[in-house]
């Protein structure tokens, strides 16, 4: 139960943080901070109902057609919030006029930008060796007639979609 509760406290953390984001790119003009605050905002929005469907720790992927949930790679969160930090900083740091604050900004928000690229693409690869190894699985269980091996495979083949389709899905929303 606290597991669920820690995911739903992070839900709203990150529905906040993107609120937040959104009203300082909105005040500054920036049309990418205010990107980056709505897709923050609607993944806070995706984690809180996934929150609600699992019982798992940490920010997952949800497939939308299903609604299964997966956990994401860890880089991919913390990525993530560096982002926020970074457009955060390089916000106040225009706002102040503090040159080293903007850049330092930048340099965050750019590599938190790559740490969750990375995230991203160990998920989809993750996802895509799951699905292949839970297909596999399945069909030799189902040749033996396990029905009990057979639905452990199935439900590998089918969090390794979930896993593969919430990372496809971010980085379409991404470029």
């Amino acid at each position: 139960m606290s597991d669920n509760n820690s995911s739903t406290l992070n839900s709203y953390i990150n529905q906040a943080t993107g609120l937040a984001q959104r009203a300082v790119g909105s005040l500054t003009g920036n049309a990418s901070t205010q990107a980056q605050g709505e897709a923050t905002q609607n993944q806070g929005q995706a984690q809180h109902a996934a929150s609600h469907e699992t019982a798992k720790l940490g920010p997952v992927s949800a497939d939308p057609h299903t609604g299964a949930a997966a956990k994401d790679n860890s880089n991919r969160t913390a990525g993530a919030w560096d982002q926020t930090i970074g457009s955060a900083k390089e916000s106040v740091g225009n706002l102040i006029g503090n040159e080293n604050l903007r850049r330092e900004g930048q340099e965050q928000n750019a590599s938190g930008k790559a740490q969750e690229a990375k995230g991203q693409l160990q998920d989809w690869g993750e996802g895509v060796s799951d699905r292949a190894k839970g297909a596999f699985g399945s069909a030799g269980a189902a040749l033996k007639g396990d029905r009990t091996e057979e639905e452990k495979w199935r439900d590998v083949h089918d969090e390794g979609k979930v896993r593969q389709r919430g990372a496809e899905a971010d980085m379409e929303k991404r470029y």
